[in-house]
């Protein structure tokens, strides 16, 4: 009966026992991809590497570490992993959550260095410091990185609509003012390419010498004036994609930003900021305008609120006339 009895206990306090976690950082590269693992209740960081963009050698070296990890502690083992937020986006993030895995993006601006002296950067390094960032943040100590709360698909989907808008209105402010620079040049200065008759005012053109426009020079400026026609239709569907996206609401709320073909229409940002996962959701049914990339969770993973400048209130005074 002893030995029964004490067989018990052992399994009773192996069950209620909390896991043992193992800590990885990720240096995502185009070529290669550095993970640095930490083993539970060992000191010493081991460093491997997947091809890059191969998120299935990712998981599967992940899996094998958490495996060597329960063969040797004889314990359940979870897997906390950190990124740095960059232009691989936050598929990985997504995947590793997929697959049972905790995954944390963090802000690289926001980690701690040295500034003693110019230090040696190298993905080994980096990926070290990246680790024991995560490990100083599990811990709770304050103000020891931004973590970053990573937008749903549909989220990440919603915000193209402004940013190809931003794009589009670039290039054909590069393209206005390549055709006023190129007439400058022959003393004219009165020309709008944005003007509905731009293509007869080009042909009724002269030069600050009265000679008409050189056919090499004319025939360059139409083709920047294509160019703007092209951009001008794709801002128009692009502006019309939003007002759908944005609903009849925000549209009637705000009409002067949603004035298609308007070229003094600025890209507004969303009111409400992705501060923590609860306002991230309610976000996805607000108005389509570019929201932030991705808000900071400061302090150990408390959420900071910011305060929305975009929309400032006015007062209007009502004076009676005699």
């Amino acid at each position: 009966m002893l030995p029964s009895i004490h067989h018990a206990s052992t399994e009773q306090t192996a069950s209620d026992s909390p896991d043992l976690t193992l800590y990885a950082s990720l240096e995502l590269s185009r070529a290669t991809w550095l993970v640095t693992c930490l083993l539970p209740e060992r000191d010493r960081m081991s460093k491997y590497s997947t091809p890059g963009g191969d998120g299935g050698a990712l998981l599967g070296l992940l899996e094998r570490m958490r495996a060597r990890a329960q063969q040797l502690t004889g314990r359940p083992v979870k897997i906390v992993v950190i990124q740095e937020a960059g232009l691989d986006g936050f598929w990985v993030h997504r995947l590793l959550e997929a697959n049972g895995i905790e995954s944390h993006v963090v802000d690289p601006a926001s980690i701690a260095v040295p500034r003693r002296r110019r230090r040696a950067k190298t993905d080994a390094i980096d990926g070290e410091t990246l680790l024991r960032t995560l490990l100083a943040w599990t811990r709770g100590e304050p103000r020891v990185c931004a973590m970053v709360v990573p937008p749903t698909p549909e989220e990440e989907d919603r915000r193209r609509v402004c940013r190809e808008r931003a794009i589009l209105l670039q290039e054909r402010i590069r393209h206005t003012n390549r055709i006023k620079g190129l007439l400058a040049g022959q003393g004219i200065t009165d020309f709008k390419p944005l003007h509905k008759d731009r293509r007869q005012l080009l042909d009724a053109a002269r030069t600050g010498d009265g000679r008409p426009l050189p056919p090499q020079l004319k025939a360059e400026i139409l083709r920047e004036i294509e160019l703007i026609e092209l951009l001008l239709r794709q801002i128009a569907d692009v502006e019309a994609a939003r007002e759908v996206l944005a609903g009849p609401k925000a549209a009637k709320a705000h009409p002067r930003s949603f004035s298609s073909g308007s070229s003094k229409a600025s890209v507004r940002r969303s009111p409400q900021s992705f501060t923590s996962r609860a306002s991230s959701e309610a976000s996805a049914t607000a108005a389509s305008w570019q929201p932030m990339r991705g808000s900071r969770q400061h302090h150990g993973g408390a959420a900071r609120s910011t305060k929305s400048k975009a929309f400032p209130k006015r007062v209007i005074r009502v004076c009676a006339v005699p």
